[in-house]
């Protein structure tokens, strides 16, 4: 490469981009100088942050797809990947709660969290490898759950697929490893979004006595993690999982 050529742009896709977690991921990898490909099953909030990504000088395209739908969910990769001549990151972030205890809880809920959580991740990978083969480089992240370290109540289905992406991760580190693609794991403790906004406080005052840091994470604790083992410099860091809670597990 001489002097005056620059490294091509990094292509990232992050699922569950509209809100959230996803939502600061894809904010941070962008600033970053990645190109990050926002995935959702509503077009309207991935454009609204495509055009929020563009107007502060990054580049993203919006992708409204059901990654609950295998056949939809891999068609997809393919098409970023041909598109962009290239896929270098694939952070698996969308999930689902259908919460129940487990004598109450549903063939249909189990089998949606499931679909969802885990196998959807597992398509998204399937897909993915062959093109980050192809480009000698991959970082694949998988955002699990604290809850799939400890178990929670309520949760037999979240924790089981949460739990079942730390094995997923660790066989994609083996087989892909010498092909220049790492797979790690980043597992969320609490998280201040949406879905935890309407936690009573009594059971906020409960959480943050668990904690060695005293306050709730916020979707950019999470960013950051990514961030890193998505960068060039985690290429010797394959098959972990990196838990920011906190200090709520210590794992």
């Amino acid at each position: 490469m001489s002097g005056t050529e620059t490294a091509p742009t990094r292509v990232a896709i992050v699922t569950g981009a509209s809100r959230g977690i996803g939502k600061a991921i894809a904010l941070r990898l962008a600033r970053e100088g990645r190109h990050v490909v926002l995935v959702a099953r509503s077009a309207a909030p991935l454009n609204d942050l495509k055009s929020q990504i563009e107007a502060s000088g990054g580049k993203a395209s919006a992708l409204a797809v059901d990654i609950g739908d295998g056949k939809a969910w891999a068609a997809a990769i393919e098409q970023v990947a041909d598109e962009h001549k290239r896929l270098d990151i694939l952070v698996n972030n969308a999930g689902i709660t259908r919460d129940n205890l487990v004598l109450r809880m549903s063939d249909e809920e189990w089998a949606d969290v499931i679909n969802v959580n885990l196998t959807s991740a597992f398509v998204g990978i399937r897909a993915a490898a062959r093109p980050m083969m192809r480009g000698k480089f991959g970082r694949i992240v998988n955002i699990a759950s604290t809850s799939g370290l400890v178990g929670n109540a309520g949760q037999a289905n979240y924790a089981a697929a949460k739990s079942a992406l730390l094995g997923l991760s660790k066989t994609i580190a083996r087989e892909l490893g010498g092909k220049g693609i790492t797979c790690n794991v980043v597992a969320p403790g609490y998280i201040e979004t949406d879905m935890t906004a309407n936690l009573p406080q009594e059971i906020k005052d409960k959480l943050l006595g668990m904690l060695a840091v005293k306050r709730l994470g916020i979707a950019d604790d999470i960013a950051a993690a990514v961030s890193y083992v998505t960068s060039d410099e985690a290429a010797y860091l394959t098959g972990q999982t990196i838990c920011v809670d906190g200090g709520m597990t210590m794992c």
